[in-house]
């Protein structure tokens, strides 16, 4: 894998998005069957599901309100204490075999070079915080979800980080980060948008739609195992 390029001795902002970047897969869906794996009872929330996944498959629902009613059919009314216990159990299970190896070294190199280090990622607060903190990144930036008190609601809290909001994430990072050369990693044909802005932008295993995106864009491609 080629080093990250030299930025003049001046540390850059390396922002990275986890599913299918940092992971080979989604890891919201396994997150969930994991907990559910030794809470089997929640499996019968799945049905309450089928009306936002139909509003969904025509086109009158975005993919934020489909996740919102897969957290609530499932983990909805669990307690703080048991869903942050299993999220560090989820955390452990990750490396080796759900995280690209290319993926860690190209962090490290970042962290080498003084870069500050962003996971921005469209899956949820619930677990994307600590697996941040666990890959030595400086900052997350998820979709949040609603707590009442200790008991979970499920509910978006924020808009779902995918897409344009990417962009608006993206700007920001900026305004708080002056003058930083820009480094930004993604998959997916909806992560082109958020990459076109950044001074370095790579694509990561795209499929292709992807890659035919990125090449409109300038934005090279690779493959990370």
């Amino acid at each position: 894998m080629a080093p990250v390029a030299a930025s003049g001795g001046a540390p850059g902002l390396a922002v990275f998005d986890l599913d299918g970047t940092i992971t080979p897969h989604d890891t919201l869906a396994p997150y969930i069957a994991g907990f559910l794996a030794d809470h089997p009872l929640g499996w019968l929330g799945l049905p309450r599901v089928l009306p936002a996944l139909l509003r969904f498959a025509v086109g009158l629902a975005d993919e934020g309100v489909l996740k919102s009613s897969l957290i609530r059919a499932t983990l909805g009314g669990r307690g703080r204490a048991e869903i942050e216990s299993w999220t560090t159990e989820f955390i452990a299970r990750l490396p080796p075999r759900r995280v690209f190896a290319d993926a860690l070294a190209r962090i490290e190199q970042h962290r080498a070079a003084g870069d500050t280090l962003v996971l921005l990622s469209a899956s949820t607060d619930l677990y994307v915080p600590q697996l941040a903190q666990a890959l030595g990144f400086a900052q997350s930036i998820c979709t949040g979800v609603e707590w009442d008190g200790d008991r979970l609601v499920g509910n978006l809290t924020t808009p779902n980080r995918r897409g344009e909001e990417k962009v608006r994430c993206l700007e920001r990072l900026r305004a708080q980060h002056p003058g930083a050369l820009v480094s930004a990693y993604g998959n997916s044909p909806e992560d082109v948008p958020h990459l076109a802005k950044a001074d370095r932008p790579l694509l990561v295993n795209g499929s292709a739609r992807g890659r035919t995106l990125a090449r409109a864009h300038g934005i090279p491609s690779v493959t990370w195992r």
